[in-house]
């Protein structure tokens, strides 16, 4: 590949041609912004389904399809998405990407019959896909490695995490006071000032890769093959994990998969994922221990919405407040990663962040059929979440470092991939564990309704167990495969100033002497 300056230029010269434009600040406030959008609707539906289908008459089983029609879309795609910014530019990129999500907003909203609402749902999938990986490299062009980019990386997980927590209050609010319409009508005026700012803040593109021979072939396989995938796991809520239905999608997308990374190693001239990016050992361990965080994310929304709502009686708009605790705990954690990681490096972060998450679990697991949202949600749930916010930061940090600037965006594009199949296979794994374990108590319960809260309540417990299992194993694998750094040495003395507030000057102190 050419790597003269009028195509590849140094990540300085990108860097000061932007801020030329803009601040920083008002840069990560975009970026932010849009990351939020696009986390935002892969959740906030959920509270509005049964309003969804009594209004465009879906069947049960049809209306999954609302959720999953965006999850496969944009899980799908992000891969591609990911390398048309690299190829074509990040900031055409991403404007391309908000504006066909801020019209298939504006489609959901005035859709009147089923096909309508699930083809914008999967135009709004495909959007996140084009949008959100142009978002993370930009962000991490934008900011040069260090505490600049440790505060940048945190205030955008921060965004990102809260954007899945605000989903089931925000959709609790409008379709309790307005109407369901108006979870997608949102984003009108978001997308629409989000634009005009992207025009202003956001210099013109510099070309990173070559655009003349695009890897079509591959990105035709790679990206049937993870719809193939996401799509089998997706039916395991309906026909079970030995179903032909659920089995034979996944083999054919898992044989897909494999066909692409052939393609790539062997024949693509210019790969879409060159797999010399996971010779970088931090991207690999970022990827391998993000796909098991992830799982246990999503599962424990999944789950505290169940409990809350099946087992406590809470309404949607109660159970929606009672995530405010949750989302606050992430931005803390966030925030205290990003302070800390340019001083101890990621791995100690990677070690002790899971193992928060995994104790978070076990509390959790201790759910009685009768308990109450003070007593036995608000302590666990502020744990985990503390957790995971910690957690993403080194692990967004660890996937980008040493990346080319050419190559940012696919590998942006791979780390989110692994975080939204991560969090679909996960999910459907779990959910399977747990109404496993409930049939079994209800067929010792007899069915009666103190059995059946037991019985819910025994099989969410059993799959917070496992989900403890798969957190502590997500920290083997952050810190077997990531190098050890000798700023690690003052973890805990870092970690107990910035908790007080106070700066820490041990390592001035080494220096001098």
């Amino acid at each position: 590949m050419s790597t003269t300056s009028t195509v590849t230029p140094p990540p300085s010269t990108e860097t000061s041609a932007r801020r030329a434009r803009a601040g920083p600040t008002a840069v990560l406030i975009l970026l932010c912004v849009a990351q939020f959008m696009v986390v935002l609707d892969v959740s906030i539906v959920n509270v509005a389904l049964p309003s969804i289908r009594h209004a465009l008459g879906f069947s049960q089983s049809a209306l999954q399809w609302v959720v999953n029609a965006y999850a496969l879309a944009f899980a799908g795609f992000l891969l591609l998405g990911g390398r048309l910014g690299d190829l074509f530019g990040r900031r055409r990129t991403f404007m391309v990407g908000l504006a066909c999500f801020t019209t298939s907003s504006l489609l959901c909203g005035i859709a009147q019959s089923e096909g309508v609402l699930l083809g914008a749902r999967a135009v709004q999938g495909l959007s996140g896909a084009l949008l959100s990986p142009a978002s993370l490299s930009l962000l991490t062009t934008t900011f040069p490695d260090g505490p600049q980019r440790a505060h940048a990386m945190g205030a955008w997980s921060a965004v990102a995490a809260a954007g899945g927590v605000a989903g089931a209050l925000v959709s609790g609010i409008v379709t309790q006071t307005l109407s369901w319409r108006w979870i997608f009508f949102i984003n009108l005026p978001i997308g629409i000032l989000a634009l005009i700012g992207a025009r202003t803040v956001l210099s013109a593109d510099v070309a990173t890769g070559d655009r003349r021979r695009p890897d079509l072939l591959g990105a035709a396989v790679g990206t049937t093959g993870l719809v193939l995938v996401v799509y089998g796991v997706t039916q395991t809520s309906t026909y079970g994990w030995g179903s032909g239905r659920v089995l034979i999608p996944i083999a054919a997308g898992v044989l897909g998969l494999w066909a692409f990374l052939a393609i790539e190693a062997r024949v693509a001239a210019k790969p879409l994922m060159p797999l010399s990016l996971f010779r970088n050992r931090s991207l690999s361990a970022a990827n391998g221990a993000v796909l098991l965080i992830a799982s246990v994310m999503f599962a424990i929304w999944f789950f505290m919405t169940l409990y809350l709502q099946n087992v406590l009686g809470y309404d949607p708009l109660k159970a929606g407040l009672a995530f405010v605790p949750s989302g606050v705990a992430v931005i803390i954690g966030t925030q205290f990663a990003s302070r800390l990681v340019p001083r101890v490096g990621a791995r100690p972060f990677l070690l002790v962040a899971p193992l928060v998450v995994a104790a978070g679990m076990l509390w959790f697991a201790q759910l009685p059929a009768h308990g109450s949202y003070l007593a036995h949600v608000l302590g666990p749930s502020v744990v985990t979440m503390l957790g995971f916010g910690a957690a993403f930061v080194p692990l967004t940090m660890s996937a980008m470092s040493g990346v080319p600037p050419d190559q940012a965006g696919i590998a942006s594009g791979v780390f989110q991939t692994s975080r939204q199949v991560g969090g679909a296979v996960g999910l459907a794994a779990l959910a399977t564990i747990a109404a496993s374990r409930t049939k079994a108590v209800l067929v010792a319960g007899h069915g009666t309704q103190l059995a059946i809260a037991g019985a819910l309540t025994s099989g969410y417990t059993r799959a917070f167990a496992v989900g403890a299992i798969i957190a502590a194993s997500a920290s083997v694998v952050g810190v077997l495969a990531t190098p050890a750094s000798h700023k690690a040495s003052g973890f805990w003395r870092h970690a107990i100033c910035a908790v007080l507030g106070q700066p820490w000057h041990g390592d001035t102190d080494a220096r001098a002497e």
